[in-house]
């Protein structure tokens, strides 16, 4: 599988997203630059954590208007996987590509830290996981607070698209294990279609054992099997 992973002015977890998927055999993986044409030999995008273009008006506001967009779009439309990681998240809302929005974190301070996340149902994006299992990964987030209006949120449940849930280490899905004041404690949404991933947590900071958790592998090879 060839990952193209698409740069940013103020991009910064490219290299982490590169070093991640290093691990995997069959896996090449190339940097976009936002003003180059994505290769017609990519078959999966990455659009990785940072603060492009200085987050200048909103997280993700300008970056949706970069060249390379069209191309995402394109590659939405033939079913390719995509997954937006923290400022990629945000830039696919803004885009349009995912609905909803991230805004500032309700206690409006810079966040940090491992979360726990539950995964809601076992889709391409999380085929690997084992049942039950919940999720050990950092959080890195200024605006990761997931807001959206009570017709979004219906259609989300009701098709399945609420990816990952903040949760406590037992599984249990309430306020205090909500870091950033998102409804449902959503930390991670697809599209309609399933091959779009959109989350706040930072997999590629979980792939070694080194960095404190290894479980954002299992997300990358749910992707790298299922597409």
């Amino acid at each position: 599988m060839n990952i193209g992973i698409i740069v940013f002015p103020g991009t910064w977890s490219d290299r982490d997203c590169e070093f991640a998927l290093s691990s995997f055999k069959n896996v090449k993986t190339f940097f976009i630059w936002h003003k180059e044409s994505i290769p017609k030999n990519i078959d999966a995008v990455i659009l990785p954590g940072g603060f492009s273009y200085g987050d200048h008006l909103r997280a993700g506001a300008i970056a949706q208007f970069s060249l390379v967009m069209k191309d995402v779009f394109q590659l939405n439309q033939k079913g390719s996987p995509i997954i937006g990681i923290c400022n990629g998240f945000q830039i696919l809302c803004e885009a349009g590509i995912l609905p909803g929005a991230l805004i500032r974190n309700k206690n409006l301070k810079f966040n940090c830290s491992f979360v726990n996340l539950k995964y809601k149902k076992s889709k391409k994006f999380t085929s690997s996981i084992p049942k039950n299992k919940i999720l050990k990964i950092p959080i890195s987030h200024g605006e990761g607070n997931y807001q959206a209006d009570k017709n979004t949120l219906n259609m989300l449940k009701e098709n399945d698209q609420i990816a990952f849930q903040y949760c406590s280490e037992s599984g249990v899905i309430n306020d205090d294990a909500n870091p950033n004041g998102s409804v449902n404690n959503i930390a991670g949404i697809y599209n309609k279609n399933g091959n779009v991933l959109g989350m706040m947590p930072h997999p590629e900071r979980s792939c070694s054992i080194d960095l404190g958790s290894e479980d954002g592998n299992l997300i990358f090879k749910s992707m790298i099997k299922s597409f």
